[in-house]
């Protein structure tokens, strides 16, 4: 029996969204009105001048978000298709790969960089640890790898590495860097041409505050000319057909027009305060999370100091699941967390305080958060959190 809907049927039935979401995760993140409705505008052709135009000034943009006189490759994808187009653009089958692991998402880039045939050369870390020069310097010289992958923020973590060093640490070897910036750009300082980073990868979903659907990769000279010996099969995200494409202000395959737009809007605001004040919102935000965490007398797993801008992670008490704890902030409050990864799922969540967030959002998250661990049985003092947090964030100075 075929069943017909009349096409009036609520998108999402209730027992999904019962009421709208404030969205406080690493990503995607909130994205403000102004770029809502740019979504909104009548669709433009992707091979039309009036397209051209908003794909100029989008590029003009993100070199400047990105901090790069190179090219900033635009691809309707994914953080990860941008960075399975570096694997695909740099190397060959049986190229060795050092990757450097501290989280979910470098054994996601040694996962994929297996899957292309390469053989990876693991810098593993414990969860929650940091990157360490020394110890980059050393497997470069013993494993002899060309190329190094690096994740900049640890969202699995909440942890930032101090990235300049360990680009260093790749020049002097003559290794060309791949960077996992997916939720790092934008919310922490990263200087692409200055620090030296051969290839950035990063999406618009994170701190450049529009929806997910667009992926990007600013490639460096050395990077564009390894491509010339790189022999794994490539189409879609073949970095030259993407380049000349872009030369004539066009893509070689239809990207996601109207994100492209949001994405011009969405830059436009981050660019019009400055970056420099962004780092500094990012900062003050972490503050005013983690004082508020703490004031809950809940135990950080993210790092305690200003490093810890893009998400603060915290455990619950024993006995309390953090699985059921986000669920009822989603159905009772309206807001959404994000959870851990692995082993860390039952006790770990994660609030993100990058993009579109206020510390009015994070206090009222707190709050709530503090109101169900109450009900859970947990013993936590209630109506610390939030002011805790508030005054928090008046503490920090602008960069």
């Amino acid at each position: 029996m075929v069943v017909r809907r009349s096409g009036r049927e609520r998108l999402y039935p209730h027992e999904v969204a019962p009421r709208p979401q404030q969205l406080l995760t690493p990503g995607p993140t909130a994205v403000p009105p102004e770029v809502l409705s740019a979504l909104a505008r009548p669709v433009l052709h992707h091979r039309s001048p009036d397209f051209a135009e908003v794909f100029a000034l989008a590029l003009e943009r993100l070199r400047a978000v990105f901090r790069t006189e190179s090219e900033v490759l635009v691809f309707t994808a994914s953080g990860t298709g941008a960075f399975e187009s570096a694997i695909v653009n740099l190397l060959s089958p049986g190229d060795r790969v050092l990757a450097v692991s501290q989280g979910e998402f470098g054994e996601r880039w040694q996962a994929m960089a297996r899957a292309h045939g390469c053989e990876v050369v693991p810098l593993a870390y414990a969860w929650g640890e940091a990157p360490r020069p020394d110890d980059l310097r050393a497997a470069l010289d013993e494993s002899g790898a060309r190329t190094v992958f690096l994740v900049h923020s640890e969202t699995s973590t909440g942890v930032v590495c101090d990235l300049e060093p360990l680009l260093a640490v790749c020049a002097d070897a003559g290794a060309v860097s791949v960077v996992d910036a997916v939720s790092s750009l934008g919310a922490v300082p990263l200087e692409t041409d200055a620090w030296g980073a051969d290839v950035v990868v990063t999406g618009s979903q994170k701190a450049l505050m529009t929806p997910p659907g667009l992926a990007f990769a600013a490639v460096s000279e050395p990077a564009w000319e390894r491509t010339r010996s790189a022999t794994l099969p490539r189409f879609y995200w073949d970095w030259q057909r993407q380049r000349k494409g872009q030369e004539k202000l066009s893509t070689p395959f239809t990207p996601a027009t109207s994100t492209v737009v949001a994405l011009t809007e969405a830059l436009g605001l981050v660019l019009a305060d400055g970056l420099e004040a962004a780092f500094a919102r990012h900062r003050a935000l972490g503050r005013a999370c983690r004082a508020g965490i703490k004031a809950m007398g809940l135990e950080l797993y993210s790092p305690d100091d200003d490093s810890a801008a893009v998400l603060t992670g915290a455990l619950t008490p024993d006995g309390i699941d953090a699985v059921a704890l986000r669920l009822a902030l989603r159905d009772r409050h309206g807001i959404t967390i994000a959870g851990g990864h692995g082993d860390l799922v039952p006790r770990l969540f994660r609030i993100g305080h990058i993009g579109h967030v206020s510390v009015e959002q994070i206090a009222g998250a707190l709050s709530a958060i503090e109101v169900e661990l109450a009900a859970a049985g947990a013993d936590v003092a209630q109506g610390n959190a939030a002011p805790a947090a508030l005054e928090a964030f008046g503490t920090v100075a602008p960069a």
